[in-house]
């Protein structure tokens, strides 16, 4: 099994959910909420360039993403 990544911030979340990263869970410790993706590697690398300010998504997959994250955090 590949190691997770794992990240609380929205914005890059909702990149790496709108590049296709699969989320596959998320944790709430009541003050933070946790964005937990499959493949760690994949995911930091994306990271890194979302981070550097490399990083290139289709707006509209962008937004929508950030609107599903949004929703689970306070559904929950």
């Amino acid at each position: 099994m590949k190691k997770p990544y794992r990240t609380k911030d929205l914005f890059e979340s909702a990149f790496l959910y709108a590049s296709g990263k699969r989320l596959a869970s998320v944790e709430n410790d009541g003050k933070k909420c946790y964005f937990i993706f499959d493949n760690f590697i994949s995911c930091k690398e994306l990271a890194d360039c979302f981070w550097r300010k490399e990083a290139l998504v289709n707006a509209k997959e962008f937004a929508d993403a950030f609107r599903t994250l949004k929703d689970i955090i306070f559904n929950k």
